[in-house]
């Protein structure tokens, strides 16, 4: 449902980051989005054919006059080189990003993670494909210096959540046959085994440890983090995980088994509700950043090379779809400006509808837009069903309300009007008619606020424009400031449009 931008211009020659704060930071390199990387843009060699040994799927490598490059793909995120240097991608909007307008790239980007990860709304209705951003913490917050490079912040982010917190401890039953009796004698185990030995005492008993899997995850994506935690910045508080042993390449490899093992061990656990919530969400944060560092490993060339990474710790490597991320962050943002402005506007992420079908009413076609917007015409039970998920919610969609607006969301930089492709032209057009919304929109990225919404006429084959009158739905091309989460147009006036 989204498209690419096949600009391949290189933006700009890599270079050591600038973090904004008037010195340079000799551990980040920063690229963004279709830049062509070559050995020269690298401190060290070996980190650049480390990377083109582990065939990333961010990446797509090309030779050109003799010449290996790795051009970057759809993707923002951070890896760890091996040299300890962290490549630090960010997106690419249109061609004007320089060193000058880093610190302000990076503040928007950090704003759209702190809303994907931090917003409370999104409690009982999670937006869907959320492979990369779902299982991240619901209550992080955003850092009041937003010009840090994405792995300081990333790692600041998790040391707020774990500063709050010790070690989780709980009652384990431990079965040991020893020469004295401590706890519950165990029958048939001491006859089974002691029927030779009477000195020796087959019991149970329960002791107090820390050995719980959520602790381990916390400790295993602790030690993930490490190799950016310098001693002077490491908190006082990170001594007691110390003892907590980390996950087994074993349990890497089972992670989501041990993940659900976490969250069980947690939910007996007699602690308050608060601590309760905040200590689940550090564990789903420490689950995320795991599952993303052992997915996203890459394969190595070398046969022998690849026996020995397997064996090697994870390495820290997030990589997030740059048109997932940021279809979700305006979905959640558009949804909120139309909550905003009546209950009755409710909104249906990725609602997948039969479009076109057979004469026997199978199923040949269906749509997914990426976001739908239905106006009840009822307030009675507008809040009842808020909790619900798209199918539930859609089934309860009363057939007095009408869906109002149909929302495309491209991360694809328009110049102008005439820019839009034919494909996304019929997309809309295929909305109209499907849903029978008062209005479609495209809506793109933009910095800043210069631009507005452009309404697109649409014109029958005879030359004169369609009636809107007749069923016909009003497009538009709809500018999303991603310097403040925005449309460019209050929201009131461009629903009054129609």
């Amino acid at each position: 449902m989204i498209n690419s931008d096949g600009n391949n211009q290189v933006l700009t020659s890599n270079s050591i980051d600038r973090s904004g704060m008037g010195a340079p930071d000799t551990n980040v390199i920063t690229v963004f989005e279709h830049q062509r990387l070559t050995a020269d843009n690298f401190l060290q060699i070996a980190d650049f054919h480390w990377l083109m040994a582990q065939e990333f799927s961010v990446f797509s490598i090309k030779r050109q006059q003799g010449q290996w490059q790795l051009k970057v793909g759809h993707y923002i995120g951070i890896i760890l080189l091996p040299s300890g240097m962290v490549l630090e991608i960010l997106p690419k909007l249109n061609q004007s990003i320089q060193d000058s307008n880093l610190a302000q790239t990076r503040q928007w980007v950090q704003g759209m993670m702190s809303d994907l990860i931090g917003n409370s709304d999104r409690t009982h209705n999670k937006l869907p494909h959320t492979k990369n951003l779902g299982q991240i913490s619901t209550q992080l917050t955003s850092l009041p210096i937003a010009a840090l490079p994405l792995s300081d912040w990333l790692v600041t982010q998790f040391l707020q959540r774990l500063a709050q917190h010790q070690p989780t401890k709980h009652y384990q039953s431990q079965t040991h046959n020893q020469a004295s009796l401590q706890g519950r004698l165990l029958i048939k185990e001491q006859l089974r085994h002691n029927s030779m030995q009477p000195h020796k005492f087959v019991c149970e008993s329960s002791v107090l440890s820390q050995d719980m899997q959520g602790n381990r995850l916390i400790k295993s994506a602790l030690m993930l983090l490490s190799p950016l935690l310098s001693q002077s910045t490491a908190p006082k508080s990170l001594q007691a995980w110390q003892p907590i042993p980390v996950l087994s390449q074993h349990e890497m490899q089972q992670l989501d088994s041990i993940y659900h093992q976490a969250k069980q061990q947690l939910a007996v656990l007699p602690l308050h509700v608060q601590k309760l919530q905040t200590m689940q969400q550090l564990v789903d944060l420490a689950y995320w950043l795991l599952q993303q560092s052992n997915t996203e490993t890459g394969h190595m060339i070398d046969p022998n090379k690849a026996s020995k990474h397997k064996q090697a710790s994870p390495r820290l490597c997030l990589l997030i779809d740059m048109n997932q991320a940021f279809e979700q962050w305006v979905s959640q943002r558009i949804a909120a400006m139309f909550n905003q402005i009546s209950p009755n506007y409710r909104p249906l992420y990725q609602a997948q509808s039969v479009w076109l079908s057979d004469t026997e009413g199978q199923a040949c076609l269906s749509i997914r837009p990426d976001l739908l917007i239905y106006k009840t015409a009822i307030d009675a039970d507008t809040h009842t069903h808020q909790g619900q998920d798209n199918t539930a919610a859609a089934s309860h969609i009363s057939a007095s309300g009408s869906y109002s607006h149909v929302i495309d969301i491209k991360w694809k930089y328009l110049f102008h009007a005439a820019s839009i492709s034919a494909s996304d032209a019929y997309q809309l057009t295929s909305y109209a008619q499907a849903y029978q919304a008062d209005q479609v929109w495209l809506v793109y990225p933009v910095q800043g606020n210069e631009r507005q919404p452009i309404a697109l006429s649409q014109r029958s084959l005879n030359g004169q424009d369609i009636d809107n009158n007749m069923n016909s739905a009003q497009l538009w091309l709809i500018p999303f400031n991603v310097f403040t989460g925005t449309i460019n147009e209050r929201l009131c006036s461009a629903l009054n449009r129609v």
